[in-house]
Parts: structure tokens; sequence; C-alpha cells
């Protein structure tokens, strides 16, 4: 069956309640395995969360040239980073795939040609998390890459077409970090975040409690801020899916908002 086919069954799937949506600061790496703040919120989110059919992840560290969504049956737990202690990297997160939801999400998007890939597995932006919401592995999960060509308003535009997944019984998290400089990074433990960190980390908040998105999609004409919180936008990115898929009827929850390092926001949101 291929996707077009594929998404001829969606409207015969049985509708759920909306599930909720998230975007999580994912942060350092460790922070999966050490005993931390934002390891215990994972934890607690997870208990507390409808229990979903399948997970779609969105994360900062599967950039691609067009999109792409991991149809894989067993996804590999992919440890992409170095110079972290070895036992990080035998961290396996075994959860299964979701193939049949992933055929969901990539025919419930006509605006542009999805790539169907069976290679890519769990990146850290996903399995670092959700590692501690679901620590039984027992939710299917796949991942949709991030165009990173595109423009913010791009990514805001395209995640409004998988909104039906959330009637469909799954759980969409977006993992990036409202700010992310590593070459500014502190690691004195009693070090205090830049201005431009706090600034800017305010601008989501407020963006967010107000249900204005536009200065997020345009943040780049924030000039200074801008550039010293996103160097690069691949963090970023993320929360563009996050704020597409917002319904105006959601409920908010920030949860994590603290910024860390310095220059890092482990600023995180539920929308329900």
């Amino acid at each position: 069956m291929n996707i077009n086919e594929f998404g001829k069954m969606i409207d015969g799937e049985t509708p759920t309640d909306k599930m909720p949506l998230l975007f999580v600061g994912h942060g350092n790496p460790m922070y999966a395995i050490s005993e931390n703040k934002y390891k215990k919120a994972w934890e607690e989110m997870g208990k507390n969360l409808p229990h979903p059919k399948a997970i779609l992840c969105i994360s900062a560290h599967w950039l691609t040239n067009g999109t792409s969504i991991a149809m894989t049956d067993k996804p590999k737990t992919i440890h992409d980073f170095g110079g972290l202690p070895k036992e990080l990297f035998d961290v396996q997160y075994p959860a299964p795939g979701a193939p049949d939801y992933a055929k969901m999400a990539a025919s419930s998007i006509q605006s542009i040609k999805v790539h169907e890939d069976f290679e890519w597995g769990l990146d850290h932006g996903a399995w670092s998390v959700l590692k501690n919401m679901y620590p039984q592995a027992n939710v299917p999960i796949f991942q949709m890459s991030i165009d990173y060509q595109k423009s913010p308003q791009y990514h805001f535009n395209l995640a409004k077409e998988l909104a039906g997944l959330r009637s469909k019984g799954v759980l969409i998290i977006s993992s990036g970090n409202v700010v992310h400089n590593l070459g500014m990074i502190q690691w004195d433990a009693n070090s205090q975040p830049y201005d431009w960190a706090i600034e800017f980390d305010n601008l989501v908040k407020k963006s967010i409690e107000e249900n204005h998105p536009v200065p997020l999609i345009e943040y780049q004409k924030l000039g200074k801020i801008a550039s010293m919180a996103h160097p690069t936008n691949d963090h970023y990115l993320p929360l563009m899916y996050t704020l597409g898929l917002r319904d105006a009827k959601d409920n908010f929850q920030f949860f994590n908002d603290s910024l860390d390092m310095g220059s890092m926001s482990m600023r995180s949101v539920l929308f329900s």
C-alpha cells in the first residue's frame, strides 16, 4: 500500500480525544541519565499524559534537504554526540517504530513531497526525553525530519497539515531549545544567564501566553538577541511545529522553565 492509498484509511480510524502537544527543551544529553530536575519533570509528564497510540517526534537533530518521515519497524538508538561518558553511549531505547502512523502522517501532508526513510532511528533529541517519559519503551515512535533549507514560516505552515494526527491518538513532541548557543556555555555551576538569553526566553514566553506567534516566526527581525540566542536555528525550528499545531482552544502550561549553563533555555510547554 502506498502513501496515497493509506491516506484513504485515515477517515476510518476511530477518533480519540485530542492528544496534547509538547515542545521540550532537551539540553545536555547527560540529562537523560543523571539525576536532575529536568529528567524528573519528563518522568512526571509521562505519568500524567494520556497514553498515546504512537508518538511523532520532530527533533533538532534530524536535519535534511526536503522532508523525510521514518518508516522503520525497529528504530535504532542513535548516539549523535561526542566527548561524553561511555555510559551515555551504552544507552539503548528499544521502542518499536510506528510505520502505519508514519504513513498516516505522510499522507496528511499535501503541500510537498514527503520522502519515506527506512534508515533513521531515534536521535538523542528524541530518546533522551522519551526514555524518561516512557521508560518501558512500549509506545511506538517515529520521527519526521526538518528541512533545514526552509524558513520558520515554512515549518509553521507545514505543521498545520499534521493537526489531524492529534485526534488519532498521536502525541506530537518537538524537541529543541528556546535558547541554544553552545559557544557561550558556562560550565561553572554558579554561572548566571546572559541578559540576551533572559530577554529572548521572556519574549518566547510572552508570545506563547498571548498566542501571538508572529514575533517568533519572524524572530530574525529581533537582531542581536536573536543571533545570540540562535547562532544556528536547528534547535529553534522544532518550536515552529508546536506553534503551528497549537489549537486556539488549547490550554498551556510551561515546565522546566529555567535557563541552564548561561546560554541555554530548557523552557518547555504543554498544550492540551
